[in-house]
């Protein structure tokens, strides 16, 4: 076996045995006594706490608490690990509580060594997010343990301009965070099919005893951005859209996460899109007019209509105010 291989061999059975001597290591790996010596220095510098007992009875053993660690990790793994701790806190994430037990675990069984370099690129590393709503973390949880558990909810949930919110039983079948926002995606009995629900909509929630289970091989993520983004085999769904802009405009256009995915064609101040109707209809409008003058002319008719549409709402909507005050 390999140097790493043999030294977490040692750290498993330190863990699995209340003492061991150096002989029997040696014996059980195969190696040789020196080797054994070498390991444990390494595994000591490394930050592992192996307390060694001289004389007849004695030998290596861990100290009570680090039995309790699961993993042996590397500094990078560490680094990696709290890294994401800090995306993922900055999402919303749920468990938020028990991901602060888990890195202050990692840096307990940490050398101070690897602390002060780890503590060196932590601070070079930050996670810019809006405010998260923190009244979502008991409902996210409780969302989380109904998904995993595959446990039938009650849910009231307000449906945008819906002026009282809408009883609904639902089987979750996933959460997906998606542009600062929560949804799940559930099996609505109301409506008879899958449907996803913004998180910060949901007004109350209650388990019922149902149970169900989720279809094999299911993918909310999966569900959720097919609802959002053009399918591409199927084109006889869509329709082109064809933009003609100042070049950063239509740089902008292009990386934006609707368009880029039906982009089909492009030159320096033309790209063609193929997109569905609902989004060319509904979505798309608003995000053209948001570019002013940098737009220079769009293609299909309904498309230039509707932005018309917007544009004369807005200034109808604004000469007003302006007119009441």
């Amino acid at each position: 076996m390999s140097k790493a291989d043999n030294m977490l061999s040692i750290l498993w059975l330190l863990k699995t045995k209340k003492k061991i001597t150096a002989k029997q290591l040696a014996e059980t790996l195969e190696i040789n006594i020196r080797t054994v010596y070498r390991y444990i220095d390494a595994l000591c510098a490394s930050g592992v706490p192996i307390i060694s007992d001289a004389g007849h009875n004695g030998g290596y053993s861990l100290l009570h608490e680090f039995t309790e660690a699961p993993l042996f990790f590397d500094m990078e793994e560490q680094k990696a690990l709290t890294h994401a701790a800090k995306f993922a806190k900055e999402a919303g994430y749920p468990h938020g509580e028990a991901l602060d037990r888990a890195i202050a675990k990692l840096r307990k069984y940490t050398s101070q060594e690897q602390q002060n370099m780890i503590n060196r690129h932590i601070v070079g590393f930050d996670v810019i997010h809006p405010p998260t709503d923190t009244a979502l973390e008991q409902k996210l949880q409780e969302l989380e343990m109904a998904v995993g558990n595959e446990r039938t909810l009650t849910m009231a949930y307000h449906k945008g301009m819906a002026t009282a919110p809408q009883t609904r039983q639902i089987d979750p079948y996933g959460l997906v965070y998606w542009k600062n926002n929560w949804y799940l995606v559930a099996y609505c009995h109301l409506r008879g099919e899958i449907r996803s629900f913004r998180a910060d909509r949901i007004r109350t929630l209650s388990a019922t005893d149902g149970t169900f289970t989720r279809p094999e091989g299911f993918s909310a993520r999966h569900f959720f951005l097919s609802r959002l983004l053009p399918d591409l085999d199927n084109r006889e769904q869509l329709i082109p859209v064809t933009i003609h802009a100042k070049e950063a405009a239509l740089n902008d256009l292009c990386d934006h996460w609707l368009f880029g995915h039906g982009l089909i064609e492009r030159s320096e101040q033309r790209a063609q899109f193929l997109l569905q109707k609902e989004s060319v209809l509904y979505y798309v409008p608003y995000i053209l007019v948001g570019y002013g003058k940098s737009i220079k002319k769009v293609e299909p008719q309904m498309l230039k209509e509707k932005m018309v549409e917007l544009t004369a709402e807005l200034y109808a909507y604004y000469s007003a105010e302006t007119e009441l005050h």
